[in-house]
């Protein structure tokens, strides 16, 4: 009896003993868990306008799209520049691309540590800036023509391209993806209800391209709506046919009164003699209108304001 009592005690021991056991590795497993997390997950952060897109074929095709490169005069090397770079993925393929000197201008922090954590080799040219206070002119002046490339944050895309506009000397071509909305009205055409300040601004020094769509199941968080990828590809000019800063301001005055003609949205930079002088013209509304017309309107709104 006294044998049997202590070969039970010795198995209840033993079973505690391998409980403690299994316990102590699942704990083990649990922390080194939590450890590779921290290291390899990015947060979306909503105040920032992050939508990580998680597809690696619409990353790389994305980046295929880019063909800066090939219109340089140096062919094999080109420097470009990714926008919220997040968790890498468009960098994955940037990365493969020789004919590419890769720069990332990221302002999440988070982002940065996940960036120089995975890619180690591109640390140097790691920029922990905020995009649209970055100095494209000095870059560039050292750098030479740059590529856009990016995820766009979808709450400053609008800005991002506005960036894009008031640097086109230096930008050559944009690839990104946007809200699908933001990219129609991009790449929109004249006579189109989609068509207006954006559209004529950056189709007056780009070609643009809508390529293609990309739904909402791709990303983390999903976003509420569909996006679409474009590309703007800098045209053969050095200068537009009109003086550049009059330019703009006349299509953001005749875009903000859209649903008039020009000869009454266009009043306060306009004479009564100069629209009479044009008739079938200051008739039409601003998004019947093509970018050259508004090189035309643009020089018969300059010559009026150089004679007062």
């Amino acid at each position: 009896m006294t044998e049997d009592i202590n070969r039970l005690d010795d198995l209840q021991n033993s079973q505690s003993i391998g409980l403690s056991c299994f316990w102590h590795t699942k704990r083990k497993t649990i922390n080194k868990f939590k450890t590779n997390r921290k290291m390899t997950y990015v947060k979306p952060k909503k105040h920032l306008g992050q939508h990580f897109l998680k597809d690696t074929s619409i990353a790389e095709r994305i980046v295929n799209s880019m063909t800066l490169h090939e219109k340089l005069d140096k062919p094999n090397r080109c420097s470009c520049i990714e926008v919220g770079a997040g968790t890498g993925v468009l960098t994955n393929f940037l990365c493969k691309k020789p004919e590419y000197d890769l720069w990332i201008v990221e302002i999440d922090s988070e982002s940065i540590n996940y960036l120089h954590k995975n890619y180690p080799s591109l640390s140097p040219q790691i920029l922990s800036e905020d995009f649209l206070a970055y100095d494209l002119q000095t870059f560039c002046a050292e750098h030479g023509e740059i590529a856009l490339i990016g995820n766009f944050p979808y709450n400053i895309s609008s800005q991002i391209m506005f960036k894009v506009y008031e640097n086109y000397q230096v930008v050559g071509q944009v690839v990104g993806m946007f809200q699908k909305e933001v990219a129609e009205r991009i790449t929109a055409a004249p006579g189109s209800k989609k068509y207006g300040i954006p559209s004529v601004l950056l189709q007056a020094y780009y070609d643009v391209e809508y390529l293609f769509t990309v739904n909402e199941d791709v990303f983390v968080p999903p976003p509420k709506v569909k996006s679409g990828v474009i590309r703007l590809t800098r045209k053969e000019i050095t200068k537009i046919p009109c003086n550049e800063r009059r330019f703009k301001v006349v299509v953001k005055t005749a875009f903000n009164q859209r649903r008039k003609t020009l000869r009454n949205s266009l009043k306060a930079l306009i004479t009564k003699d100069l629209s009479l002088s044009e008739p079938e013209l200051f008739a039409k509304r601003p998004e019947q209108l093509s970018v050259e017309e508004f090189f035309k309107l643009t020089n018969l709104v300059d010559s009026v304001q150089n004679s007062i």
